[in-house]
């Protein structure tokens, strides 16, 4: 009876990963170990990792292997083993944040082995690999209904007032205000952010880091325009999937960035160059308006 329940069970998996593979275009599949207890973290795990259209994954309780299929020029193996372990769950390549290991139920909590949790490994690295304009399968139209994260707010908030400063011409009040800006960063809690937002997030947290600190430690305005250029387009991709409470303007200067042209983010219309200030207060033009 165990043999036959072991060929049922091999079938079933079988026809399941068939099945994903026709629905993933690109589907690369791997097994991997995950570790979990019961047919909660079953749900949870497949919950985490599964992507609409782009990942599937399928987790035996028993054997405690997962099999992961999905677009491999979408997202990775590293991607999904990441999500699931911000759901609490450790893999031999990432650990989950203890306070989240912390909350799961007492029937699924696993044995664990000493190592570097998942959040503090994406505090340190970004992910070149994920797309985030391939997710779009996944929020479908939640992304347009939700709401900003507050802490999310608070980041562009302090950005507009950057941007101002930045107009202003005043290095000082600049540096200030990047000092809070990186404050904000830290406070953002990635494992809360709605998952395509959680995506973009992981891919331009790091650039995001750099820009602020960068900004906070120079009141040379020069400087500060220079780390800015880079830093907006970070920004920018952040606010298209996590939203503003009101229509945000990407504009543009083409005689910034040594006649390469740079972009910025303004809550209104009218232009106001932060990258020459009053000298050329209003070259640019917006190119885009982000609802």
């Amino acid at each position: 009876m165990n043999s036959i329940k072991r060929i049922l069970m091999a079938i079933t998996l079988l026809l399941s990963v068939t099945i994903a593979s026709a629905q993933i275009k690109n589907a690369t599949t791997e097994t991997v170990k995950i570790y979990g207890n019961c047919d909660m973290c079953k749900s949870k795990i497949e919950t985490a990792g599964t992507l609409k259209k782009v990942a599937k994954v399928e987790w035996n309780k028993d054997s405690k292997m997962a099999t992961l299929t999905y677009d491999s020029t979408k997202t990775s193996q590293d991607e999904i083993l990441k999500r699931i372990a911000l759901a609490g769950y450790d893999s031999d390549k990432f650990l989950a944040p203890d306070d989240v290991y912390d909350t799961l139920h007492g029937c699924c909590q696993y044995e664990r082995e000493a190592k570097v949790a998942v959040s503090t490994e994406m505090k340190m690295e970004t992910v070149a690999t994920e797309n985030h304009a391939n997710h779009a399968n996944h929020a479908d139209n939640a992304v347009a209904k939700q709401q900003v994260d507050t802490k999310l707010k608070v980041v562009f908030d302090t950005y507009f007032l950057l941007k101002d400063a930045l107009v202003k011409t005043d290095g000082k009040v600049a540096a200030t205000i990047a000092k809070d800006l990186l404050v904000s960063l830290n406070a953002v809690k990635m494992d809360e952010l709605a998952m395509d937002v959680h995506m973009v997030w992981m891919e331009e947290m790091k650039g995001l880091m750099a820009g602020a600190k960068n900004i906070s430690e120079t009141e040379d305005i020069k400087r500060q325009r220079e780390f800015f250029i880079p830093f907006s387009k970070s920004m920018y991709e952040l606010v298209k999937v996590a939203k503003y409470e009101t229509p945000v303007y990407l504009q543009f200067c083409p005689m910034a960035n040594d006649g390469k042209g740079a972009n910025w983010l303004s809550k209104e219309d009218t232009i106001k160059n932060p990258y020459y200030g009053s000298q050329m207060l209003s070259c640019g033009k917006t190119v885009e308006t982000i609802k």
